[in-house]
């Protein structure tokens, strides 16, 4: 007997979960991106899936929230929803692609999620390029919680941490910032940016020293945050987690340390609990830049 596709097995997991009331109707089911983790599929076969429970009719595409179950029986073609606004798309648009990746973005895909045609999107949104430069504005809108910590490092570290949970929590915004040399003129980030110059005024360095500073730290934490896509990506495309992916590569890298080609590198990955975690290696590289405007900061004083 031929063995199910894994589509349908994952569609039908899911089925038996809305049938038993696990999941109840305008519940959110699991997205592509968790399927990919909690079934060890690539997004091709999770959106397949999904795909096949929209068919029957036991879910809907719900613009800002996600699939969720159906209410009821089949819920056919799409309806338009009511209340169509500038901001309902931004937020639709970033619940898809948080979800999805950038890639899943267009105006077509957006409009069918709300049921309505392309063209009424773009009474609201002149573009796409123009929707992505307004979610970006949109995440930036906040600032660190708690009260403002004294001295210029913690002041930085708190500024810099903040940047790269918003990174986290939106792989895609490191791709779709502007060019270090070509500042957007975005009030949000621009709030970012004050916040972080004001952390470096009055200690003595050069307008152009306080702003190279700035845009050190920022290309740095966007930097490191562009390996949250291309990990999230990776682990769509694979369906495998970071430790799966190196344990099914063991035996290549074993391969080639006996050869002893490379005898530090060997040693380094030999190393006793020794693991590649983006976290860590965020906050070692920001400690050592700090470092560097310390000494900087010092010099200017002497």
């Amino acid at each position: 007997m031929a063995m199910e596709p894994p589509y349908l097995r994952i569609a039908g997991d899911i089925r038996r979960r809305i049938a038993s009331g696990e999941l109840a109707p305008g519940t959110r089911i699991p997205s592509t991106r968790r399927i990919t983790q909690e079934w060890g599929v690539a997004m091709a076969t999770a959106t397949k899936a999904l795909a096949t429970l929209n068919q029957e009719g036991l879910v809907r595409a719900v613009p800002g929230v996600g699939t969720v179950v159906a209410e009821s029986g089949r819920e056919g073609p799409a309806t338009p929803r009511h209340g169509l606004t500038r901001d309902r798309i931004i937020r639709a648009a970033i619940a898809l692609v948080d979800d999805e990746g950038l890639a899943a973005l267009s105006m077509r895909r957006v409009a069918t999620d709300f049921g309505v045609s392309t063209m009424a999107l773009y009474r609201h949104v002149p573009s796409k390029a123009e929707l992505v430069r307004l979610m970006s504005e949109t995440v930036f809108n906040g600032e660190p919680l708690g009260s403002r910590p004294p001295g210029w490092r913690a002041q930085l570290e708190r500024e810099v941490r903040w940047l790269w949970g918003l990174y986290q929590r939106h792989p895609w915004l490191a791709r779709t910032m502007a060019a270090l040399t070509r500042p957007m003129a975005s009030p949000h980030a621009m709030r970012y940016t004050e916040r972080v110059l004001s952390a470096l005024n009055g200690l003595g360095l050069t307008p152009t020293q306080i702003i190279h500073v700035h845009l050190a730290l920022l290309g740095y934490a966007q930097g490191v945050a562009a390996a949250v896509e291309l990990e999230s990506q990776a682990r769509q495309d694979t369906g495998m987690t970071p430790e799966e992916w190196m344990a099914s590569n063991e035996p290549r890298m074993e391969t080639i340390q006996t050869a002893g080609s490379y005898p530090l590198l060997s040693t380094l990955f030999d190393q006793e609990g020794f693991e590649l975690e983006l976290d860590t290696l965020f906050e070692f590289g920001l400690a050592r830049m700090l470092d560097g405007v310390e000494v900087l900061i010092e010099k200017t004083r002497s």
